[in-house]
């Protein structure tokens, strides 16, 4: 079975756009289709009007993992894009990063120093050296403690305040979407469509009090009841065929 199926989406220029949905509905297959490192067998992913059709320098990834070297430490993990690609990285932008996510000191560390969330932040650090045009984010925080999560949420936005990035953000929480995200779109359960796309209208920065509010409620309960509700619709129809 296909993972995603006539499946259509834009996302604006200096925009978050999270995209939420069932286990298994092709959130990572889009994403990675996104990136260029996966291959499409029907349809193509613009950006700027161009196909992507691999691996693109425009483009940063950050994956649910951090995916540090372990023999590198911190430094040398964000600077080895800079060594595969040949190029001089730009070390006052890196060191303003580093300040940035609360890594600078840390430089001299290895992964195994470093907890999670340092590890997550040094993994951001380095897709955003690149200075990216967009930035595809992979569920990034799902491992981490809720505490340390709300964190990078915090982290992630004020870095888009500063960097207007354009995000595409993968995540299994509404809240999370709501947090971060100037749209949410919902897919369906495999093979994946846009079942809808909600425009999330908060002002940033994105205070307690307002993610607190009522409309914040309103609107995850309005996205929990498409995703469950065509779960359900879907199991049952399997059950009368």
């Amino acid at each position: 079975m296909d993972a995603l199926l006539d499946c259509s989406l834009d996302i604006a220029p200096n925009t978050i756009v999270s995209i939420v949905g069932p286990s298994g509905c092709g959130k990572t297959t889009l994403l990675w289709s996104m990136s260029g490192l996966h291959g499409l067998t029907s349809g193509e992913i613009l950006l700027d009007g161009k196909k992507i059709t691999g691996p693109h320098p425009d483009i940063g990834l950050v994956f649910q993992e951090a995916n540090l070297l372990p023999w590198r430490n911190l430094i040398d993990n964000i600077l080895f894009p800079f060594e595969v690609k040949h190029q001089k990285p730009d070390m006052a932008w890196i060191d303003h990063l580093l300040d940035r996510v609360g890594l600078k000191g840390f430089e001299k560390n290895m992964p195994n120093e470093l907890s999670g969330g340092m590890q997550q932040r040094a993994s951001i650090v380095r897709a955003l050296s690149l200075r990216p045009s967009v930035l595809l984010m992979d569920e990034p925080f799902g491992a981490l403690d809720a505490f340390t999560r709300e964190e990078m949420n915090a982290l992630v936005e004020e870095i888009w305040l500063e960097t207007h990035t354009t995000i595409v953000f993968i995540t299994h929480s509404i809240e999370e979407a709501l947090f971060l995200s100037d749209k949410v779109v919902v897919l369906t359960p495999r093979p994946g469509r846009v079942l809808r796309e909600y425009e999330v209208p908060f002002e940033r920065p994105r205070t307690m009090e307002i993610m607190a509010g009522k409309e914040v409620y309103d609107l995850t309960y309005r996205i929990k009841a498409d995703i469950y509700g065509h779960q359900q619709s879907k199991r049952t129809a399997k059950a009368a065929e």
